[in-house]
């Protein structure tokens, strides 16, 4: 499985970018609204992968965050609904704010998203409810330089089993006493506070 790609931008439009990697290769990437407005305007990017394979076809979706990708994921496991309807609704409601939006179950917010109507809102908000925890904001500013220390250091403690919400805490704590902190030294220091 593909994880994540990273490399130069050589295409990008609202809908899909295609980045070339090093080895001269270029993939189609399906993004989201959000993924666009951040690749904006730079040449590089390292975008998380969700692949869909079908028997008629072999999709690659991209995410800047795990996040995204984790809603992503988390939506076109509802019934009915797919990997574009998925990447529509991330498209109009941002990641933090769909959050919010299943676990308020705002049934309105969702059947505003162009395609989605009573019966599917209904069934993303039964299936997800339980599913979804409002992620706290992360307690420490990021930098460039940092954020994907955080990011890596988060995907390999919940992969450990570790709640969100106290990974969250504990890295803040850390990123806050040494914003240079490299990932292998979070994660050892962050298992030692978990």
């Amino acid at each position: 499985m593909i994880e994540y790609l990273r490399g130069s931008i050589a295409e990008l439009t609202p809908a899909y970018a295609v980045i070339e990697t090093n080895g001269g290769v270029g993939y189609f990437l399906n993004i989201t609204l959000a993924a666009y407005t951040e690749l904006e305007g730079k040449n590089e990017a390292k975008l998380l992968v969700h692949e869909a394979i079908r028997e008629d076809a072999y999709q690659l979706f991209g995410f800047i965050n795990e996040r995204e990708r984790s809603l992503f994921r988390a939506l076109i496991g509802v019934s009915g609904v797919g990997a574009n309807t998925a990447r529509v609704i991330l498209s109009s409601i941002p990641a933090p704010e769909l959050e919010q939006v299943i676990v308020s179950a705002d049934i309105r917010r969702l059947k505003a998203v162009k395609g989605i109507g009573s019966k599917t809102a209904e069934r993303i908000l039964v299936d997800l409810k339980d599913k979804i925890k409002l992620t706290e904001e992360m307690p420490v500013k990021l930098t460039k330089q940092n954020t994907e220390t955080y990011e890596e250091a988060m995907a390999a403690l919940v992969m450990l089993g570790f709640p969100k919400g106290a990974v969250t805490k504990v890295l803040g704590k850390l990123m806050d006493a040494d914003p240079t902190i490299k990932v292998e030294a979070a994660i050892k220091k962050a298992l030692a506070m978990l």
